[in-house]
């Protein structure tokens, strides 16, 4: 296997960004995200980048995966928690370090960043291997349950 290369996205990584989410919203939810509105989104992160960042991991060129990075205010920590989303690997290289290589990257600059007070994710319930590859990265499962109000 070729070795994986971590970067920070660009916007000409749109294309791939946007198909991930895609792939990831079926995959994992069973949704079908709007086209239109889902480009929308992912193009903000480039315009505003306040709203985070993400990061692409490359073998032999081609974009295997990618994450995104957002930011919480935490005052009882007096930090940022960053927030790990928009996880995608292409199935062909699943079990291979994609993820693994992704979040330490992203790991490693949080750490770096003195106002960075640890990092969370989110995940599907019924997403069992998705749990199992966090858990075995060193995250841990919390005592909260996450409610939300769409608009």
């Amino acid at each position: 296997m070729s070795s994986i290369t971590i970067r920070q996205a660009k916007e000409a990584d749109l294309p791939h960004l946007v198909r991930f989410n895609m792939e990831m919203a079926m995959e994992t939810e069973g949704k079908k995200l709007t086209h239109k509105i889902l480009l929308a989104g992912v193009s903000r992160i480039f315009e505003d980048a306040t709203k985070g960042f993400y990061l692409v991991a490359e073998i032999a060129g081609k974009v295997a995966g990618s994450l995104m990075v957002t930011k919480e205010w935490s005052d009882w920590r007096n930090g940022d928690f960053w927030w790990i989303q928009s996880v995608y690997v292409l199935p062909e290289y699943r079990r291979q370090g994609v993820f693994r290589e992704l979040y330490e990257e992203a790991r490693q600059r949080a750490k770096e960043d003195e106002s960075v007070c640890g990092c969370r994710l989110y995940v599907e319930t019924e997403n069992q291997a998705a749990q199992q590859v966090y858990l075995k990265h060193g995250f841990v499962e919390t005592g909260y349950l996450l409610f939300e109000d769409i608009f």
